[in-house]
């Protein structure tokens, strides 16, 4: 039961929700008589079903509507039912971080910090371990790839680009060419997309034109898992149209990352801001059981040859 409309559930988000609870059911206070908002949650309360009531709520309650919720804790004929508000039922059901739509509200910045020195050394041991395994597929699979390359796109082997990485810096990211050189400019990729050549898009899919990223991982520009590095252009258009994207930027990029796994390939400022939330919530939440996750999430997105 989501009271209010702080935050607009995509279509994602509810098909998502919807594997977890039997129905959702959205209640509207704001420009209502309190005591139709009351009834209202009375009549679906009394269905005796498992409720949450989520606090969506951003205009002003009426005090008659926070009393009837108050009073809900000391009612026994309510034991089914609990309170949460947005931020954490978002963090606890969809694993992603409410991001507020303009600046009224700073306060869950508090909580986005950069990895602890601990931390930090638990990153860089996953980061040499993943680099010793991958090496062992990056070389034969390089070589191969220097040979469909040459064959049917040549021109240079490597693409070098741009990209943002930890606390703004940029640096040149790696990656096998898998465009025609002097393709037409676009920064996001298309469904069919003819820039790709063959091979280009076998290597997009499988994620092999990443390997060389490698390099990135052992100069200390990336982690294996981490928020996606972004290219510079696009960083400063997202900077000017949704807020807080920096905070990202607090910890270093990676190959692969939860926002990655969770959420398909971006071509717009909407994809964008949620692949956001997902990577705040995995800035907040960084642990190895969430790291080992990714890790295996990754495993099946290249498997299933979905991108990521």
């Amino acid at each position: 039961m989501i009271l209010g409309k702080k935050h607009s559930f995509t279509k994602r988000e509810l098909e998502e929700l919807c594997l977890k609870f039997t129905s959702i059911k959205n209640i509207f206070y704001a420009n209502k008589e309190p005591q139709l908002v009351i009834a209202q949650l009375t009549k679906l309360l009394d269905e005796g079903i498992k409720t949450v009531i989520v606090l969506n709520t951003q205009a002003s309650v009426d005090n008659s509507i926070i009393q009837y919720l108050s009073d809900l804790k000391f009612n026994k004929n309510m034991k089914n039912i609990s309170i949460s508000n947005v931020e954490n039922f978002m963090e606890k059901n969809l694993c992603k971080c409410y991001i507020p739509s303009d600046s009224t509200d700073l306060s869950f910045l508090e909580d986005i910090k950069p990895f602890t020195t601990l931390q930090y050394f638990q990153k860089r041991l996953i980061d040499f371990l993943g680099v010793s395994f991958l090496s062992t597929v990056a070389i034969p699979a390089g070589l191969y790839s220097l040979y469909r390359i040459k064959k049917e796109a040549p021109g240079s082997f490597l693409f070098k680009q741009t990209r943002v990485g930890k606390e703004k810096n940029h640096f040149k990211c790696v990656k096998f060419r898998s465009m025609y050189e002097n393709a037409k400019f676009d920064p996001y990729t298309r469904e069919k997309d003819n820039r790709i050549f063959p091979w280009g898009n076998i290597m997009r899919k499988t994620r092999i034109d990443e390997l060389p990223q490698l390099l990135n991982i052992l100069k200390g520009e990336m982690h294996l898992i981490g928020p996606r590095a972004e290219w510079n252009i696009l960083v400063k258009n997202y900077e000017k149209e949704i807020p807080y994207y920096n905070e990202r930027h607090i910890v270093s990029p990676g190959i692969t990352g939860w926002a990655q796994v969770k959420y398909p390939y971006g071509a717009n400022n909407e994809d964008a801001k949620q692949k956001l939330m997902y990577d705040l919530y995995y800035i907040k939440y960084w642990s190895m059981k969430l790291e080992i996750k990714t890790i295996i999430k990754t495993i099946k997105v290249v498997l299933g040859q979905k991108g990521i």
